[in-house]
């Protein structure tokens, strides 16, 4: 027989999937069925609900049955207000809101009490509808919402009216019941989500190369950018990671070269297409090469951590831009000709010192 989650579970699932714990292992845990988990995190649009403070003000739980076990002894309104503390008023209100003498219940009207704290803030889209409409064009143009909020602080500099932040745009796409955005712009996304996805993830060994170069041990000169030829690569993956195009982006210039994938993107794949496309260049353009090992640039404990270039750089141009987006999330990349990869490499130093 189904049973609704409890509190204490909800409070758990949302720790859990903050902490990147996947829906099956939180399944697993708390011996509830997946649906029933994915259900609540869809409806929430991965947000994790604020936890609601309850007043000094407010009678709490504890009062609650302490007037319950009143009213069973046959205790005046008077003699209850007066062991809690509380003016007779209030307990004749909140008895006479939850059903009476007879039939009033502490969890029950706790619970009313509870749904009646939230007073749900109107959507700032809803109050702006100019800043709405401004919005939903530049998610149609296929805008990000970080992209959204910065070009409206420099296209409105004088008018806060027109500013919004990124998380406003995320929480009205995806949060059923603040969603002031068209529902179907969420497609705009590169993603093309309707869920936030935790950041965090739980460590894992999967994944994870054995005798690496780190990233520390690269010639000195690679960290100012100042001398050319150092690059960094990486995989761009396409629909269900059965396809990929390899990118090289040269980190003083910014320079980026595609690589065309059509037959695999195993690592001996991606080395001869690598070699065949490096070798092209001047010796001189060819001094070092980083290579991304998946979660994060491999460097080793207490040393500083040097940002990449490669992934802005090799899929983002200026907003507005036509060609913003030239590998959309669940295309299949291996299909795309050779000439038309190459025609995608080019300099992007513009929007990359912007930023990396």
């Amino acid at each position: 027989m189904y049973t609704r989650l409890s509190e204490e579970e909800k409070t758990e699932i949302w720790r859990a999937v903050a902490a990147g714990e996947s829906l099956r292992s939180i399944s697993r845990r708390l011996s509830r069925s997946t649906w029933a988990i994915r259900w609540l995190v869809n409806r929430a649009g991965g947000f994790a609900p604020r936890p609601r403070v309850r007043s000094a003000l407010r009678l709490s739980l504890d009062e609650r049955e302490e007037i319950s076990r009143g009213l069973v002894a046959g205790d005046t309104f008077c003699s209850i207000a007066e062991r809690l503390g509380r003016a007779a008023s209030t307990v004749s209100r909140e008895v006479a809101v939850n059903g009476g003498r007879r039939r009033y219940r502490a969890h029950l009207a706790d619970k009313r009490a509870l749904e009646a704290m939230v007073r749900p803030k109107v959507s700032r889209f809803c109050s702006h509808p100019r800043l709405r409409a401004e919005v939903e064009a530049r998610l149609e143009r296929h805008y990000s919402p970080q992209q959204i909020a910065q070009s409206l602080r420099a296209d409105y500099p004088q008018d806060p009216e027109m500013w919004v932040s990124h998380e406003t745009i995320y929480t009205s796409l995806f949060v059923q019941g603040r969603g002031a955005l068209r529902k179907e712009l969420h497609r705009c996304l590169r993603t093309g989500r309707a869920v936030r996805r935790p950041h965090s993830k739980q460590p894992t060994a999967k994944g994870k190369l054995g005798a690496m170069v780190m990233i520390s041990e690269r010639p000195a000169e690679a960290e100012d950018r100042a001398v050319p030829g150092h690059w960094e690569g990486d995989l761009i993956m396409g629909s269900a990671c059965k396809s990929a195009i390899g990118t090289l982006v040269e980190r003083s210039t910014r320079f980026v070269m595609l690589l065309h994938l059509p037959d695999g993107h195993n690592a001996e794949q991606v080395r001869v297409a690598m070699q065949r496309k490096i070798m092209r260049l001047p010796a001189e353009l060819r001094r070092s090469l980083t290579w991304d090992q998946g979660r994060r640039w491999p460097t080793p404990p207490g040393s500083p951590w040097t940002p990449a270039s490669r992934s802005t750089s090799a899929t983002l141009a200026a907003p507005g831009s036509a060609d913003r987006m030239r590998t959309p999330t669940g295309s299949c990349v291996s299909t795309s000709p050779r000439p038309r990869i190459s025609r995608c490499s080019a300099p992007r130093t513009s929007t990359a010192s912007q930023l990396s």
